[in-house]
Parts: structure tokens; sequence; C-alpha cells
């Protein structure tokens, strides 16, 4: 299997990354990407910028380096209502939106109370990936948080980082994940969580515990630039038709 797309990567707008997106986009050509999603930090991590940021992402050309950039973020979920961190209305501009916690916005709680933030940012309809969830910093009860995004076709990330360091201990939660993902039919998507451009494109660690748990590519989206544009184009559609109803 062959992963062309990075769904998971940070500039120098995230205020602890280090690179520009003219340099990230340059590495991904390197590495042989067809996509690469800008995420950075919505506003409420420690360094991030405004919400105005994403909304002017619009002026980011589609191609660079003859890659193609997905406007996108990563954002906090703020509480156990899985509510997200930016205005509703910017989400309806982002073509990516991956929802995550981290220590800086949400205290770690309980398994339970974890559990049901992530389903609960599942349930909103404005995100396309739960980031990161094998963090052992917030246990969950993956089968239920797996069964959520499935059934409302999210995808769940294999986060390169975590398994090289970044979030110590995290293997094997992951691995349960992807076991769970494999078994449930959950999409899986696959991001480096770069913070450097020599690390953008990194997925050896992830696509080493997929070819060892069995996924296969239909279940993993960014094994192909036209699965990937054929669920990021769907997901894109009914983000759009969720902020229209909320703004009702």
């Amino acid at each position: 299997m062959k992963l062309v797309v990075d769904t998971h990567t940070h500039t120098v707008a995230s205020g602890h990354a280090y690179s520009t997106i003219l340099e990230n986009a340059a590495q991904a050509k390197s590495v042989g990407l067809s996509h690469l999603c800008v995420t950075d930090h919505a506003s409420t991590m420690p360094g991030a910028p405004h919400h105005w940021h994403f909304v002017n992402q619009r002026v980011i050309p589609d191609l660079l380096s003859s890659v193609r950039i997905i406007r996108g973020v990563e954002t906090n979920i703020m509480n156990t209502d899985g509510e997200l961190d930016m205005p509703t209305y910017v989400y309806a501009g982002m073509e990516w939106v991956n929802a995550s916690l981290h220590e800086a916005v949400f205290r770690a709680l309980s398994k339970e109370e974890h559990t049901q933030a992530m389903i609960g940012a599942i349930e909103s309809q404005l995100i396309d990936a739960i980031a990161h969830p094998g963090n052992p910093n917030y246990p969950i009860d993956a089968e239920a948080v797996v069964a959520s995004a499935v059934k409302h076709g999210v995808a769940i990330e294999l986060n390169n980082s975590s398994l090289n360091g970044s979030r110590k201990g995290s293997e094997p939660y992951c691995l349960a994940i992807a076991e769970l993902a494999r078994d449930m039919g959950a999409y899986v998507t696959t991001g480096s969580d770069a913070h450097f451009a020599s690390d953008i494109g990194n997925l050896s660690s992830v696509l080493t515990m997929i070819e060892k748990v069995g996924l296969s590519e239909e279940q993993v989206i960014t094994s192909g630039a036209v699965r990937f544009e054929t669920f990021q184009r769907r997901r894109f559609a009914i983000r759009q038709r969720r902020v229209e109803e909320l703004a009702q």
C-alpha cells in the first residue's frame, strides 16, 4: 500500500511549528504526496492564530509544488458535549477538519467523559476525522468511538507522531483502535502530525501498523488520490449542509 495523502500537518502559524506552507509543500512533492492537508491548530491552543486566519485560507493556491493543498484546521474539542473552538461559520470553508483533545485546552477527565467528548464532536458533523485518538492521556471507550465514527462516516486517524514518542505509550492504544476500525469497517486516515517540513509525509510507522493489522485500501482513505478526493468532497458537502442548518 502506498500512502499519498498526509491529513495532519502544521506550519509556523500554529505557534510551535517551524516551517512555512511553501516548505511543507516542497517536501510533500519530494516524497510523492498527491495531497497535503494544512491543519494548523485552532484558536484556543496557546500560540494558535485567530479564526480569521482560517477564513482567509481561501487565498492559498490549490496547487503548490504540484501538490493539491487542502485548506484545513486541527480544531480543539472543548468539552464533553463535543463543542469545537471556532465560530461555526468558519467550518463551512474548511476542506478538512481534524478534531482532537489537547492538554492545554481540555483537562483530562474520565474515560467516559473523554468518550462522550469525541462522540459529540463526531455527531456534530462538522469534522472529518478524530485526530490521535490513541493518546493514553485521554483513555476512551474505543469501541464506542469507532462505532460512532462508522455511523456518521467520520475517519479515525492513525498518527505517525504518536507512534514515535510524541505521546508516549500510544502504540497499544493505536493498535487496538486500528483493529477495531478493521473489524467495524471504519474509514482510516493517516497523519504525520508534522511540526517541521522534514516530517511531512513521514507515515512509515503508521504504514507498518496498517500492514500489521491488515486494513484494506478501501478503508484507508489516503491510499489513493481519487479515494481521498471522493471522501473529502462528500464530507465537505455534509459540513456545509450542517453549517447551514445550524445557522437557521
